[in-house]
């Protein structure tokens, strides 16, 4: 890593800090893009921050059409080995998607995993932007029944302020999907996220790890539900905060100061606690 923002033809990018990091996974369909506000925040406050492209993003529709989540969670998981190499307490964020990809990694790599930020994760499309029809997706079971839908962006974007969401909507126009993110997210992809979703809400008690939850009250894809879910059925410390000003893309929209700033306490907390801990085995030795 290096002590400059580095990014490479797949969109990753990393800040080399100290020994606490932070691993951001983007969102379905989504870019590394969407977590440059914590990602720069984090490294100022000293943590060691990577952002890696998931498999079969920043690309074509039909390269996001031939992943699957296992592919999602071994680029993830890849992220997480290397920072492990660099880092000895890692806090693992992740918006939407990402935040149940993070979970699953909490689940599965306890020992490599000190606590999880969980920005609107996304167990269920139920906010209020999601047509009604949507949810009979639910319905489909093989993918490719799956696939021959796809699920299209559509105003607001999941963003509130209309500044930024006057961006991200030039960029979609823009047709790069590195900077926007994908315009249309294959069936097949929504249902490999329900996959996942069952996956994670089978091992959520396993999840022993402090845990930030971040969700809007007025979030037009993922209702604060999901959030409360997961606040009955985590196995440890639930630290919630409810945004009143954002939609979906907390990390973007007008609250992503207040997302950073809890996002850099916990890594703080688990460093220090860390520290502690160690200090504590050499008085006893």
């Amino acid at each position: 890593m290096t002590n400059q923002p580095t990014s490479t033809e797949d969109r990753s990018y990393s800040f080399d800090r100290g020994p606490t990091g932070a691993l951001l996974l983007h969102g379905l369909g989504g870019t590394p893009v969407e977590m440059r506000t914590v990602a720069l925040a984090l490294a100022r406050a000293g943590v060691t921050v990577s952002c890696p492209q998931l498999a079969g993003h920043s690309g074509s529709f039909e390269e996001l059409q031939a992943s699957n989540w296992h592919d999602w969670y071994v680029s993830a998981e890849i992220a997480l080995d290397e920072l492990r190499r660099r880092c000895n307490v890692v806090v693992v964020g992740g918006l939407s998607m990402g935040a149940v990809l993070a979970l699953m990694l909490a689940a599965r790599r306890k020992a490599d995993v000190q606590g999880c930020a969980l920005y609107a994760p996304t167990l269920r499309l139920d906010g209020w932007g999601v047509p009604w029809y949507a949810r009979l997706f639910g319905l489909v079971q093989q993918k490719w029944v799956a696939n021959q839908f796809d699920f299209a962006e559509r105003e607001p974007y999941g963003i509130k302020d209309p500044r930024v969401r006057a961006l991200v909507s030039a960029a979609i126009e823009s047709g790069d999907s590195a900077k926007a993110g994908m315009f249309k997210v294959p069936g097949g992809s929504m249902l490999e996220l329900r996959r996942l979703v069952n996956e994670v809400r089978r091992r959520a008690h396993e999840v022993t790890q402090p845990v930030l939850l971040v969700h809007p009250r007025q979030d037009d894809r993922a209702d604060l539900a999901n959030s409360f879910w997961l606040q009955r059925h985590l196995g440890g410390r639930v630290d919630t905060v409810v945004l009143d000003d954002s939609y979906h893309v907390v990390t973007m929209d007008r609250q992503r100061d207040i997302v950073a700033e809890r996002t850099v306490a916990l890594a703080q907390s688990l460093e220090a606690a860390s520290a502690q801990r160690q200090s504590s085995v050499l008085k006893r030795a």
